[in-house]
């Protein structure tokens, strides 16, 4: 690794340009991985390998193929570890090998390991947020395991439940929506278990693990940063709103809530309310939902999770950050307040960027989709969103995209995880000047 270091030294790579080629590598790696023919039972295309890969690699979940149909236990291994590497970040699993091998992590590895978590933390702060990771990672995954295993073990082996029960507390808790089942988690729309088991994984793994830190070592809700509270309130009040929406909208579609019993409609309502913003898991057909509820979705996953998380999207700080500066505009004030705390211009800048490019991305990619795909406008629209935010979501599409389409999503997925900024500032150059011009103002409006 430290050999690697070197060699994007000697080129003289920026950070976020070495990030996105680790990414790139480890996506080829996977991709040659799942052409070997003991990976799949049939085998496989390499566009369909490479889909695959990015998809694991990018913690997304969209497939083209079935994941239980398709791979050996050796190829779903490959997929656990992508997701792994992809979820928590490549950089956060080399600082680990160098902390075991004992190395120095000079203030190169440092930066990267900032860049990878798109400047969300101080390099000061940077190797132990790093351990704590990888540490509370481990025993989240562990016990989820534990608790899926009590449930699936009895009723098809405990050697088996293990490896399902920890194949899907992995892809829950990185937020990647893969399952071994054909039918994802249909079967257990009303299993109080296995709801509150994988909905606790994927909300824990979306908060940020930043937020997690901090509310450990803070416990008390008035002590914590106003990242932490943001998201904490933010993520009740969103989940509580598409919670009651998702049950209101499709209480009598009788292809989703309409048929199941009460209780069972409870348990949708709140499995599909809470995953559209990070995981790709459903216990209800996603393509047989109304157009209303499909549209909120579509907002849902744009939203995302929070930052320095397994989750996508813009992240809910980025929105409430955009959702408050409109509202304070409207109000005639140019501070923004919250918590008691005034947000700096420099974050509503950032905030409006990300937003803005972020809106940009998923439009061309759905312009272009709309001319290679044979597809309703709505088909189109929530793959592309759900690619973007790295959630995994399907209306059934992905399996029949074109070969134009299966690239576009697989770029799509891939600047989704990166992040739209970091491609940005990886093909700029930073230029300082002292030059100031005279203000003029435009009409806009």
């Amino acid at each position: 690794m430290s050999i690697l270091f070197d060699r994007f030294k000697v080129v003289n790579l920026s950070p976020s340009r070495i990030i996105i080629l680790i990414y790139i590598v480890m996506i080829l790696i996977g991709t040659l991985l799942f052409k070997l023919p003991f990976a799949t039972i049939h085998g496989l295309s390499f566009l369909n390998a490479l889909f695959t890969a990015t998809s694991a690699m990018t913690v997304t979940g969209l497939s083209v193929v079935n994941t239980a149909g398709t791979f050996t236990l050796f190829g779903q291994i490959i997929i656990l570890l992508l997701i792994q590497m992809g979820g928590l970040g490549i950089m956060t699993f080399a600082m680990f090998f160098f902390i075991l091998l004992g190395r120095k992590i000079g203030l190169k590895q440092r930066i990267l390991m900032q860049q990878s978590m798109n400047n969300q933390t101080q390099i000061g702060g940077i190797i132990y947020l790093a351990k704590r990771l990888l540490f509370y990672s481990i025993i989240i995954e562990l016990i989820g395991t534990f608790f899926l295993v009590l449930r699936w073990g009895p009723e098809m082996g405990w050697l088996k439940g293990l490896y399902i029960a920890f194949f899907h507390s992995v892809s829950a808790f990185n937020n990647a929506g893969y399952s071994t089942w054909t039918d994802g988690l249909n079967r257990f729309v009303g299993d109080p278990t296995v709801n509150i088991v994988i909905t606790f994984l994927f909300m824990i793994g979306g908060i940020g693990f930043t937020v997690l830190i901090d509310v450990w070592s803070k416990k008390r809700f008035k002590l914590l940063s106003l990242q932490s509270k943001i998201m904490i309130v933010g993520s009740l009040i969103i989940n509580l709103i598409s919670i009651l929406a998702v049950f209101i909208l499709e209480y009598s579609n009788p292809h989703t809530l309409g048929s199941l019993s009460f209780h069972d409609k409870v348990w949708a309502s709140y499995f599909q309310g809470t995953i559209p913003r990070t995981s790709g898991f459903s216990t209800i057909s996603i393509g047989s939902l109304h157009h209303p509820t499909l549209l909120l979705i579509c907002l849902l996953m744009f939203i995302g999770d929070g930052s320095v998380s397994t989750g996508g999207g813009i992240k809910l700080t980025t929105f409430i950050t955009v959702l408050l500066f409109v509202v304070y505009c409207l109000r005639g004030k140019s501070d923004i307040v919250i918590f008691k705390r005034t947000i700096p211009q420099s974050t509503i800048i950032r905030a409006l960027a990300i937003t803005f490019f972020s809106g940009g991305v998923i439009f061309i990619a759905m312009l272009i989709l709309n001319m290679t795909e044979k597809a309703p406008f709505l088909e189109i629209m929530f793959e592309t969103v759900s690619a973007f935010s790295t959630v995994g979501a399907s209306m059934g599409l992905t399996p029949h995209l074109s070969l134009i389409g299966r690239i576009v999503i697989i770029l799509v997925m891939l600047i989704g995880k990166l992040g739209p900024l970091t491609l940005a500032f990886s093909f700029s150059r930073q230029q300082t000047t002292l030059i100031r011009h005279p203000k003029e103002n435009i009409l806009t409006g």
